[in-house]
């Protein structure tokens, strides 16, 4: 079996022993490992060996070795001479030999400061030789338990969203006009539209977060008559409305829009494709009247006398005259404009004075990217769940807050309301996180193994504590991405000790409490002296003043009980 790296320690590991007062079992030694105990996983591994000299076992002498760990007892082990009965490893007399030992036990939280030990009954035949028993005998010092230092806090995984800080948007109005003509007709420039398209400048002209860009004119004609005409008189229509909503603009007072340079204009001609929208979604003129325009018109292109084609449907060109072609004879004016969305403190100030006001997005945003005090984010969130109860987002995020502020209970209630809604890797990592919290390592674990392909290092960090704790650390150190004090633990559990120093130098745990009593255990492992570890243990302490008991038993500093400037510092 590997050797740990205490191997070596305490004259190698072998605590020996010989047997008083008889020559029927004598001069036995033992040897265990790992020696202290280490804890992998949930379990402790114990390995025993006992060497038995050459005629050092009388032949029909039987041995029943009972070992304890702390209070916990293990099984039986038995040895036995060649010639004697029963199930025991058997040793031969004359040259004797060795009989090895192996057990895995449950760890238990007493264990860390109990050590392993044994006694023995002697028997010959059936019959017990007690004065020959086997004394209380130390085998092995305490267990380490260096891996659960480990902490144990899942990492979350939060919904950000992004939300357009401008948007381009046009508001338009349209100018109409007769058959043939461009003038505009000064009743055009009342109607309801363009009036709308006036009061809403009027309105924005001094809004700091409305920008007019430009204006543009469209016009066109509709498809009657000959197709060169129709194209000028469509230029002509753009020309004149553009004259007409400028002297508008002078009547209103609006000169900063008075410049011809603001306005582009472009006369279309014929308008094919509004009246084909406009045909379609026509409910007086019948089907087969509608595919008979179509036909007259899809020849327009070679034929000057559309008009008159038109015309001879006789009752179908009433119908297009008076429901269709008007509509189409026309200028569009449209504005062009950039507005600038609510600043990041007009959003901050929304989310808290009035987040009805705000959509889920917004809220979203707000929560997520511009709040980093976490007590205003859950704030921000159980607002936004009175007015969104089922957006999925916003439930797993408040979820991750509450598990974050130690509310584990509120945390599995809306991440469950997440996932029924939308089953997603950001909230099953949550939820391990909460299983965790509850002590369901298995849970948490299944709920780990369920996200596929996932690059979130949140994710390779919840799977590494668990790694952790189930004795895989190199799995672990593979799993963390960046510097933390886990990744420097499992780095010192793999025994990388000089990787696991520039870690801990790296990470945000190097001047805490945990970062400096991992400092000493490195520092122990590394045989740097008592001094490097006292210093360190000594800044641990001053933090969590708990570090002084743990450390005081713990086994990782065995080689230093004994030294005064030690046990001044942890006792």
């Amino acid at each position: 079996m590997k050797l740990s790296f205490y191997s070596g320690l305490l004259l190698a590991a072998v605590v020996g022993g010989s047997l008083v007062s008889c020559d029927q079992l004598k001069d036995l030694s033992y040897s265990t490992t790992p020696n202290p105990l280490e804890l992998h996983g949930d379990s402790v591994a114990i390995s025993v060996t006992v060497n038995i000299p050459p005629k050092g076992i009388k032949k029909k002498i039987s041995v029943e070795i009972s070992p304890m760990l702390g209070n916990t007892k293990l099984s039986m082990w038995k040895i036995q001479g060649e010639k004697a009965t029963g199930n025991g490893q058997s040793i031969t007399f004359k040259p004797g030999g060795s009989a090895t030992f192996t057990e895995v036990v449950a760890y238990d939280p007493s264990m860390e400061a109990a050590d392993l030990t044994f006694t023995g009954k002697v028997f010959k035949g059936s019959k017990e030789k007690g004065k020959e028993a086997i004394p209380s005998t130390k085998l092995a010092d305490a267990t380490v338990i260096t891996p659960l230092l480990v902490q144990k806090n899942f990492k979350v995984l939060q919904e950000t969203n992004t939300i357009p800080r401008s948007g381009d948007s046009t508001k338009s109005a349209n100018v109409n006009y007769l058959k043939g003509k461009s003038d505009v007709r000064a009743n055009e420039m009342k109607d309801k539209d363009i009036m709308e398209l006036v009061n809403w400048l009027k309105a924005v002209q001094n809004d700091p977060k409305i920008k007019i860009n430009s204006f543009e004119i469209l016009a066109y004609a509709s498809p009657d008559g000959e197709e060169n005409f129709n194209k000028g008189l469509s230029g002509s229509r753009s020309r004149s409305a553009r004259n007409a909503f400028i002297a508008l603009m002078k009547a209103n007072k609006l000169m900063q829009y008075t410049d011809s340079t603001m306005y582009s204009i472009e006369g279309l001609g014929e308008d094919l494709k509004g009246f084909i929208e406009e045909l379609t979604a026509n409910t007086t003129i019948q089907q087969d009247q509608k595919d008979l325009f179509l036909r007259v018109l899809s020849v327009g292109g070679q034929n000057d006398n559309k008009e008159k084609d038109i015309y001879a449907l006789g009752k179908g060109f009433t119908q297009l005259e008076k429901d269709i072609f008007p509509k189409l004879r026309r200028s569009q004016i449209s504005v062009k404009y950039t507005k600038q969305g609510l600043s990041d403190d007009e959003l901050r100030n929304a989310a808290a004075t009035a987040p009805a006001s705000l959509n889920a997005e917004e809220l979203l945003f707000v929560a997520s990217t511009l709040t980093k005090d976490i007590k205003e984010q859950a704030k921000i969130y159980d607002a936004a769940l009175m007015i969104y109860p089922t957006n999925a987002q916003m439930l797993n995020n408040s979820g991750a807050i509450a598990l974050l502020q130690g509310n584990v209970s509120k945390a599995k209630t809306n991440l469950d309301k997440a996932i029924s809604i939308s089953d997603n890797a950001n909230t099953k990592n949550n939820l391990a996180g909460v299983a965790m919290a509850n002590g369901d390592r298995a849970t948490a674990k299944k709920l780990l193994s369920q996200i596929k392909n996932s690059k979130a290092p949140e994710v390779g960090y919840n799977n590494a504590i668990i790694a952790i704790l189930e004795g895989k650390y190199s799995s672990a150190v593979s799993a963390m991405s960046s510097a933390s004090f886990n990744k420097a633990l499992a780095q010192v559990l793999v025994g990388s000790l000089d990787d696991a120093s520039k870690t801990l130098a790296a990470s945000s745990d190097k001047e805490t409490a945990d970062g400096y009593y991992l400092k000493a255990i490195i520092a122990a492992r590394s045989n740097a002296g008592v001094d490097a570890v006292v210093s360190n243990l000594k800044s641990a302490i001053s933090k969590n003043a708990a570090y002084r008991e743990k450390a005081s038993k713990d086994r990782e500093f065995i080689k230093l009980m004994e030294d005064a400037t030690f046990n001044a510092a942890v006792k």
